[in-house]
């Protein structure tokens, strides 16, 4: 889904209150916890965490999920595994209403994917893994 929003706050007052507004505050939660220096911002419709040099996560609510967007999965070590309950594609993870985040290892691939833009680990062609 898009949302036509001009600020982040702006963005999560849009978002109906229900079971994708919590995961999606969940996944903010530890995207800030993890990399307190990134900027949120509103990007494509949807919220963009980065810096000046480019980008590294986007999170956005859609109808039956929450999507969390980094680029290249692959290239967090051990990212098959860290993200083996959830839908994935080359650069998104899909988080379905029935997921327990917490009991899941995305807090520490979130990590890793900070860890790896802060050492400069771009994707192919890129600045930032988004």
């Amino acid at each position: 889904m898009q949302y036509d929003v001009k600020s982040p706050e702006e963005y999560l007052e849009t978002l109906e209150n229900d079971w994708r507004k919590d995961k999606l505050l969940e996944v903010r939660r530890l995207i800030m916890q993890h990399g307190p220096e990134l900027e949120e911002s509103i990007k494509y419709k949807m919220l963009s965490y980065g810096t000046e040099q480019g980008d590294v996560f986007a999170l956005n609510a859609q109808k039956g999920y929450v999507s969390l967007y980094v680029g290249n999965i692959s290239k967090i070590p051990n990212a098959s595994a860290l993200l083996k309950p959830f839908n994935t594609g080359k650069g998104c993870i899909r988080i379905r209403k029935s997921i327990d985040i917490s009991s899941t290892g995305l807090e520490e691939f979130i990590g890793a994917a900070v860890a790896l833009w802060r050492s400069g680990g771009a994707p192919e062609g890129g600045v930032s893994l988004c």
